[in-house]
């Protein structure tokens, strides 16, 4: 349907589609709107027969000899054209999550951080795993050490270890992908 006021036969669309009277070959390929050939017509008498059926005539493959023609409604078209592109784009971006543990951290407090990380695998984000050292900590890695390999060694049956654990610093750090 065309709004009022607004002449859609000499419209000129912006995906570069060309509609009706914008067709500048002599003869087209016609497919009615059921989908049948109805031939090589005359580009005139088959603008006649798409306005007769109150539709328009839409040139579906512009590069053929000659081109193929579709009578068809040009608005449904451009909205299930734009629906079908917008399905595709949509789609989970992996971000990356980060938990953060310490080596004083408790058991059901780790538990609890794993669980968490093991939902972020499942909706296929990676999980940066950290141990942070605080104080005299630092002297007692092999403290974080025992509870990077505690959190790893659960992580691992739901993701992929993308590194061994590195130090930088007062961090100990290793991330998880996704299986």
């Amino acid at each position: 349907m065309a709004l009022p006021g607004k002449d859609r036969r000499n419209e000129r669309n912006s995906d570069q589609t060309r509609i009706n009277s914008n067709i500048r070959e002599r003869q087209v390929r016609v497919i009615s709107e059921e989908g049948e050939q109805l031939g090589i017509l005359d580009t005139e008498a088959a603008l006649t027969r798409a306005r007769d059926s109150g539709l328009d005539l839409v040139e579906v493959a512009p590069t053929e000899k000659p081109p193929v023609c579709r009578i068809m409604d040009y608005g449904k078209y451009k909205y299930e054209k734009g629906k079908k592109r917008a399905g595709q784009s949509s789609g989970h971006q992996g971000k990356l999550k980060e938990i953060r543990l310490r080596p004083k951290t408790g058991e059901h407090d780790i538990g609890f951080k794993v669980k968490q990380a093991v939902g972020f695998l499942k909706h296929k984000d990676k999980v940066q795993v950290s141990v942070i050292f605080r104080g005299r900590e630092m002297a007692h890695i092999e403290e974080g050490r025992r509870v990077m390999d505690s959190v790893l060694e659960e992580l691992l049956q739901h993701g992929k270890l993308d590194g061994n654990p590195m130090q930088m610093g007062r961090r100990m750090m290793c991330t998880v992908s996704p299986k």
